[in-house]
């Protein structure tokens, strides 16, 4: 068997060429070669059934995946980052997942955290930012003036829960934003005793041009 003349990289031509004396691999007058030509065409037809005839994997994107679009004689293949219409029998997750503000439905959740955004020294205008979470603590550390930022559009509702904390010293006091309604348009007096715990919670249904204002729970210590 010779160990020369035979392709070392994807085959990407259309046509197999027909053996002759110049192309004999064996010397045995070409039936060897007829085989290998047979076998050749096989491979294109299914590089070409597959998608990579001219799109190999060594041309694909990296994490891309084959896919498969059409049906009988019309399929083709492609290779892509995107999955559409497949279904996860079970899959463990080793990183972040960006959801893409997209619907989750008939979804169990069970032993989830929620991420908590820590602001340890509270003062001045201080923003309650929801992409950074939706739960948020804060420490007062002076007079402190809070928005409240990025909710959802209208349509979807926004809510989130602030811890609020008066520091050693105490009598910490909030500017709320104008948008926030309170039961009995009264806001809440906070608790002012030095290193004491109030807890709120938020919610909007309407990109947050009104945001209604609950009392969780007071004087936590």
């Amino acid at each position: 068997m010779p160990s020369s003349n035979y392709p070392t990289s994807l085959d990407g031509s259309t046509n197999q060429p027909t053996p002759t004396s110049t192309t004999d691999l064996d010397a045995s007058g070409y039936e060897h070669d007829q085989v290998h030509g047979a076998h050749s065409t096989a491979i294109l037809a299914l590089e070409a059934k597959l998608g990579i005839a001219a799109n190999n994997a060594a041309d694909a994107d990296q994490y891309a995946v084959m896919q498969k679009s059409g049906s009988g004689s019309d399929a083709t293949t492609t290779w892509s980052k995107t999955i559409t219409g497949a279904t996860l029998a079970g899959a463990t997750l080793s990183g972040a997942v960006t959801g893409g503000d997209q619907v989750m439905s008939a979804v169990t959740h069970k032993d989830y955290a929620e991420t908590c955004a820590e602001n340890t020294a509270a003062t001045g205008t201080v923003s309650i930012d929801l992409n950074n979470g939706n739960v948020h603590s804060i420490k007062l550390t002076g007079a402190t003036t809070l928005t409240f930022d990025n909710p959802v559009a209208t349509g979807d509702a926004s809510s989130f829960t602030l811890i609020v904390q008066q520091d050693g010293t105490g009598s910490r006091l909030i500017t709320w934003p104008a948008s926030v309604k309170w039961a009995g348009a009264t806001a809440p007096t906070l608790t002012t005793t030095a290193d004491r715990f109030d807890v709120l919670a938020f919610s909007t249904v309407d990109g947050g041009t009104r945001w209604f204002g609950f009392v969780a729970g007071q004087d936590f210590q």
